[in-house]
């Protein structure tokens, strides 16, 4: 393999890192619990993906990233958050999660805090999904793997991951279904 010089490596690092910045942090967040976490996590993720750029063989570089991501984000619980105080979801981010419409749209302001109240108790439900079926939901609901990424990633066979992923959604729909 060979070793890329700096500015090659830098090259590199902002064909293959810098498209998936926005997923990382998304990805961060739900692990770390908030936004100012999320944004440690990505960084350093980020120093050690440019480190690792020549080792990158190719294929999906959103997963090789989050990957790291991922790993960087339990390193960086364990080390600065006592096991019972980690939380998940950062309600500051709603917003963004929302797809609320103006209030000059139709549906008015009504239909903002409707779509507001729905995005807050999908998250609060998300949020307390035990950690195996909240993981595998973020990544493939909302990072959008594919299940052979998340196996690849979690290290666990394809079943794994689709059960785990049926047993969140059943999971998320008996919470929100019993809030009507």
């Amino acid at each position: 393999m060979a070793v890329l010089s700096g500015k090659a490596s830098t090259g590199r690092f902002g064909e293959v890192v810098q498209p998936h910045l926005s997923d990382a942090l998304a990805l961060a967040r739900w692990l770390t619990g908030n936004a100012a976490d999320a944004e440690d996590v990505v960084q350093e993720a980020c120093l050690k993906a440019h480190a690792g750029i020549a080792t990158y063989a190719g294929g999906n570089a959103r997963a090789w990233l989050l990957t790291i991501v991922r790993n960087v984000s339990y390193t960086w619980l364990a080390r600065n958050r006592p096991r019972n105080l980690v939380s998940v979801g950062d309600l500051a981010d709603l917003d963004e999660l929302a797809a609320v419409p103006e209030l000059g749209e139709a549906g008015g302001p009504e239909a903002a805090l409707i779509a507001k109240a729905d995005a807050a108790a999908l998250e609060a439900a998300i949020a307390a999904l035990p950690h195996a079926y909240r993981e595998v939901l973020v990544l493939r609901d909302i990072n959008d793997l594919s299940y052979r990424e998340i196996s690849i990633m979690l290290s666990v066979p394809l079943g794994t991951v689709m059960s785990r992923l049926s047993r969140a959604r059943g999971l998320l729909i008996s919470k929100l279904g019993g809030q009507q």
